[in-house]
């Protein structure tokens, strides 16, 4: 493959720090700070999260359950401001991958980037099955099969709209980074317009203070330790949605100046994402007709939506959420995609040559995109009968996603320590002394939120029949064959082949003597 244009352009300043790592610059490099802040707005998804979430929040703990948003976002926030000063240092494809790679060591990173991959391809179809929570209730032409109240009416039927979505994102991203942009783009001004309007439809109606959020509705009887068992539970449902904002790094080698761009655009997304959707979750709390009925913990905001601002206003406002769920899942696939040519170009995964190859035309890896597509729906159709399908899939994504930042922070950590940390010069961003604060604090908290997330509790994991232990213990188990299992084929054959293929290796870095890879 021969080396595009952009190494000897105007973009060479950016595709320097690409030479740390050894590689050429091959991906299409078109994207500005609008649409790398873009990115990661719409992987973290303000109504995606708050839509496809709240039944289960208020369901576990009560309008009370606000309090976990602040929580969460505190926390994640401090994950954020490390990842932006990484993104400052090292704009690479694959940044959670990479990071840890270049800050810890190769079997961390290929371990971290391994759990993010998985927990991505997870992550879309978890995206993909909120098509089921808005589409029926705009219309009950949407529910395919039955009519929704038979035992796997819903679990089956969202299936079905899942799989439409996850065919429209393999589609778009193999056609390049530029349509993705074009799409996302649009659909996060949409979201963001849909989002204020929404805050301001919400206020204009509000029937009770907000004193509204220090009501538990009486769900901390069920837990021997009272509310604070219901609340940790319920607290899952804001920590389902502040994460992906690592995305506007990992589009780093298709924008343009990501050193300064991709930090901002990080601390920007979720900051956004914290005032927009904690302002919904509240005045939502306080313009519902009634706090009371099964409906807002089955049908969540779709129903206050209809219900406040009735069938007209309401339905259109959830075809806003319809548009956010779809650049979600756009940008989801598209993080992934990013982070499986990063590892295939390192040959750190099955096929990595053919996987890490981009198209002449498109500058984009389309056999992964297409391979990631295939993954999502097969995941997708193992579950087609099961009911428990929402929390399950979602849980174990983002349980593989905070083990995976923990493999960047805790490595990063290590390194201020030990004062191997250099942080980007030249009036980028750096945390400067409160860098060390900053970094305790993302990992006492990811470390504390993946126990919160894993523990089996039956709440979670097998709230309805049917009732199986496998379910209760789905996550520990899945996590724990895919953690183990991963790393114990990359210890035995993949790392033997691990090492910049060829094709993607520097001018600089293939001028350098290579070492040989050692043989199986």
């Amino acid at each position: 493959m021969t080396a595009p244009s952009q190494s000897t352009d105007p973009h060479g300043q950016d595709d320097a720090e690409l030479t740390e790592f050894g590689y050429k610059p091959e991906l299409k490099r078109t994207l500005g700070n609008f649409h790398t802040f873009a990115a990661g707005i719409s992987y973290i998804s303000i109504l995606t999260g708050t839509f496809q979430l709240f039944y289960f929040g208020y369901g576990s703990g009560g309008p009370a359950y606000w309090w976990s948003w602040p929580m969460v976002f505190v926390g994640q926030f401090m994950v954020a401001l490390c990842f932006a000063e990484l993104a400052a240092r090292y704009p690479v494809a694959g940044s959670v991958y990479n990071w840890s790679k270049k800050i810890g060591n190769p079997h961390l990173g290929w371990l971290a980037g391994w759990m993010m991959l998985i927990a991505s391809i997870v992550s879309i179809s978890a995206v993909a099955l909120a098509y089921q929570l808005t589409l029926p209730q705009i219309s009950s032409f949407f529910q395919f099969v039955g009519d929704g109240t038979g035992t796997y009416d819903v679990a089956t039927n969202a299936v079905i709209l899942a799989a439409v979505l996850i065919l429209f994102t393999t589609l778009v991203n193999a056609f390049g980074v530029k349509l993705m942009a074009r799409i996302n783009t649009a659909g996060v001004f949409i979201e963001l317009i849909a989002t204020v309007v929404l805050i301001v439809l919400f206020a204009v109606h509000i029937t009770r203070g907000p004193q509204v959020v220090m009501e538990t509705h009486g769900t901390g009887a069920a837990y021997g330790n009272g509310y604070l068992g219901a609340f940790l539970v319920a607290s899952l449902a804001s920590a389902y949605v502040m994460y992906g904002f690592d995305t506007a790094a990992s589009l780093g080698e298709e924008s343009l100046d990501p050193t300064r761009n991709a930090p901002r655009a990080i601390i920007r997304a979720i900051v956004a994402s914290f005032i927009l959707g904690g302002l919904i979750l509240l005045l939502a709390l306080m313009s519902v007709s009634s706090l009371n009925g099964e409906k807002l913990s089955t049908d969540g905001l779709q129903y206050i939506v209809l219900d406040v601002l009735g069938p007209t206003a309401g339905k259109a406002m959830l075809w806003c959420v319809l548009i956010a769920v779809t650049v979600c899942a756009l940008a989801v696939h598209t993080a992934a995609v990013r982070l499986a040519f990063a590892m295939a170009r390192d040959n750190n995964l099955p096929a990595s040559s053919k996987l890490a190859k981009c198209h002449p035309r498109f500058q984009t890896p389309v056999l992964p995109t297409v391979i990631i597509g295939i993954f999502a729906l097969a995941i997708l159709v193992v579950n087609i009968r099961q009911p428990q399908i929402f929390t399950v899939v979602t849980s174990i994504g983002i349980i593989m996603i905070y083990l995976a930042y923990l493999g960047v922070t805790v490595p990063l950590l290590v390194a201020r320590l030990r004062g191997r940390w250099q942080p980007a010069d030249g009036g980028r961003f750096s945390l400067g002394r409160w860098g060390l604060p900053v970094n305790i604090v993302a990992v006492l908290w990811g470390g504390a939120m993946t126990l919160n997330l894993i523990w089996p509790r039956a709440a979670v994991y097998n709230a309805t029949e049917p009732y199986h232990w496998y379910l209760r213990w789905g996550a520990v188990l899945f996590v724990a064959v895919i953690a183990g299992g991963g790393f114990a084929y990359y210890w035995f054959v993949q790392r033997h082949r691990t090492g910049v293929l060829a094709e993607h290796r520097s001018d600089a870095a293939a001028a350098a003597p290579v070492a040989t890879p050692a043989t199986d």
